[in-house]
């Protein structure tokens, strides 16, 4: 299956990227510690998050298939880049905070759906992704 992304630079270190199958229309604007000015998501916060709600919508598919609702769930994303050359994310820090009263055994197959996510399967192997799960806060 494909999908295609159209985009468009705008100038001043931003780009306009339109999701073609839905119409649904975003930005990116580079971050101000490198050169831009920080109005909108940089490439890498969208790599960040893509690994973010795709752990999300693999669970949620999961729980579906364990009769489990997952709406409330929070998840949050700390990204951290690297110091030296070349510039690119050296690791993910992930909080997942699923529901109250999920049973043990489920909270097994839930992690187990989140680490097999296909963004996690398609980062670079010397990105660092530490994953904090808190079941029952």
């Amino acid at each position: 299956m494909s999908i295609r992304i159209d985009c468009e630079y705008l100038g001043d270190l931003r780009v306009r990227a339109v999701h073609a199958p839905s119409g649904t229309v975003l930005h990116t604007d580079a971050p101000v510690d490198n050169h831009g000015k920080g109005e909108s998501f940089s490439p890498t916060d969208l790599a960040a998050t893509a690994l973010t709600t795709c752990m999300a919508t693999i669970m949620a598919i999961q729980g579906r298939t364990l009769g489990i609702e997952l709406r409330g769930m929070r998840l949050s994303v700390e990204k951290h880049m690297t110091v030296q050359p070349p510039r690119r994310i050296a690791k993910l820090i992930l909080v997942i905070t699923p529901p109250t009263g999920i049973p043990e055994d489920a909270r097994v197959k839930l992690e187990r759906a989140a680490s097999a996510c296909p963004v996690h399967h398609s980062l670079h192997p010397e990105i660092i992704t530490d994953i904090e799960w808190r079941w029952g806060a």
